[in-house]
């Protein structure tokens, strides 16, 4: 019996492609060679864009993620109950509470802020948010939103996934993987991190099962948002050499292993990395942007965090531009914790409305002006709301059970509301949604049946909306 000198050799299996490499003969055998090599140089580039199940509203989101879960009854949903009964006991009025995050229940709170009506649509908006009112028409408000989960961290997961556990696909990375890019310099799914990484982590962001090409890259909102994206070597000839004899390796691997998709992703990741060194300083590069479109955006605010935050929605304009199918933005540190005033709610929502409030209107604006609101959904949601009761003297804690989120741009109704939430605005009462719904449909809006939109996985097609999913259908124009 032949020995081989190395003992931790280990002959290969043969795969079903090597079986019929091998035994095919004549024109069967250049047929199949000529399929292999197609198939290969379609698996090179997983970003390449896909075909729809249907036409399409939209063509890439912004997802403005309001990490902490900001209170609805102080925002967007006016509830004058709560000021006609402030103080009291909510066993008493309210009634039928349900236990709370960290069982602390104290009197009914009113909220601070006056709200008033706005725009064509008669929208309801507290002054905290001055500059969002004047676009309402633009805005689908949902305002019975639910959630499964109470707890940050699960909620996180549910919000990002559609499962409250770790380990599933991003929304942002089921998009990659249903229509992939218009942009092959650039990740398909990009998050511009202004300082908080949500709880739960990097996970809100990966790609699950999923090949790792589609997880989300995190951006810093400066000058150099990736470590090491700058070229390394003297010359782009130097720098294409070391990629190429990278490559060589990773593909006489790759054939080794009969293909293993994990490979091919590890393979277009060092290709996109390459592409980006040229591509991210350019997208990084304001100084093209006029004085009046940065003074628009909050850059020369006197409040650092509106700065930061217009800086990010600045870079998720010129992100849509450049093709990237999902940006999401993350909320900047600074703020105290967060949405999550479990105290001192009145500090805490005015800074968190101070940072984001003028960067969002100007890029609802800017958005509506260069022509790409249409082709672009805006979704502004945190993974939960707050209870119309203080936690405490002066916090509210989590509420799952009805919240405000909206919706704007790409396919959607501006100036309605839908949903309704109890006269107090701790229960979803009319047309309660969850947060499958909000994912069906954005897959529905961005031409995908989320029905089909499924990838084989331990033996079940999984999919972003699990088993369940239904269009809020007052939000679709």
């Amino acid at each position: 019996m032949k020995r081989h000198h190395c003992g931790r050799f280990r002959a290969p299996s043969l795969s079903r492609r090597d079986l019929l490499t091998q035994v095919g003969s004549g024109l069967g055998g250049i047929a199949l060679a000529s399929l292999l090599s197609e198939t290969a140089s379609a698996k090179q580039s997983p970003w390449g864009e896909k075909p729809t199940h249907f036409a399409p509203k939209a063509k890439r989101v912004i997802f403005l993620y309001m990490d902490g879960g900001p209170s609805q009854v102080d925002t967007f949903d006016h509830k004058p109950l709560l000021e006609k009964y402030n103080g009291s006991d909510p066993a008493e009025t309210i009634g039928n509470l349900a236990p709370t995050q960290f069982d602390n229940v104290g009197k009914v709170l009113g909220s601070p802020w006056k709200f008033k009506r706005h725009g064509e649509c008669g929208a309801t908006v507290s002054s905290l948010f001055p500059h969002l009112a004047t676009v309402v028409d633009e805005l689908a408000f949902v305002r019975s939103m639910t959630s499964e989960f109470s707890e940050h961290t699960s909620a996180n997961y549910f919000l990002h996934t559609g499962n409250g556990l770790q380990g599933r696909p991003s929304m942002g990375a089921w998009l990659g993987y249903g229509l992939g890019s218009e942009n092959e310099d650039l990740p398909g799914f990009v998050v511009i991190n202004g300082g908080l990484i949500p709880p739960g982590g990097l996970d809100c962001f990966g790609s699950g099962f999923l090949p790792s090409a589609y997880q989300g890259s995190v951006f810093l909102p400066t000058d150099t948002p990736i470590a090491n994206i700058r070229r390394q070597e003297p010359t782009d000839a130097l720098q294409r050499n070391k990629l190429e004899l990278i490559q060589s390796f990773d593909q006489a691997f790759l054939e080794e292993s009969s293909g293993d998709a994990e490979i091919e992703a590890a393979i277009q990741n060092y290709e996109t990395a390459y592409q980006m060194q040229s591509a991210v300083p350019e997208l990084m590069d304001l100084s093209e942007e006029t004085a009046a479109t940065k003074r628009m955006y909050g850059m020369e605010s006197t409040f650092e965090n509106t700065k930061t935050f217009g800086r990010q929605c600045l870079v998720a304009r010129r992100l849509v531009e450049r093709g990237v199918r999902f940006i999401e933005l993350t909320c900047p540190d600074g703020n105290g914790d967060r949405w999550d005033q479990h105290h001192g709610l009145v500090e805490g929502h005015q800074k968190n409305c101070l940072t984001v409030d003028q960067p969002i209107t100007a890029l609802i604006k800017d958005l509506r002006q260069r022509g790409l609101l249409d082709s672009t959904l805006v979704v502004w949601a945190g993974e939960f709301g707050r209870t119309p009761f203080a936690q405490g003297t002066n916090g509210r804690d989590h509420n799952p059970f009805g919240f405000t989120i909206w919706m704007a741009g790409g396919g959607v109704r501006g100036g309605v509301t839908v949903g309704e939430t109890d006269e107090w605005g701790y229960r979803a009462i009319r047309d309660r949604y969850e947060i499958h719904d909000l994912h069906a449909t954005m897959l529905h809006l961005l031409g995908l049946d989320h029905t089909r939109s499924t990838f084989r996985f331990s033996g079940r097609d999984m999919r972003l909306t699990d088993v369940h999913g239904r269009l809020i259908e007052g939000v679709l124009a």
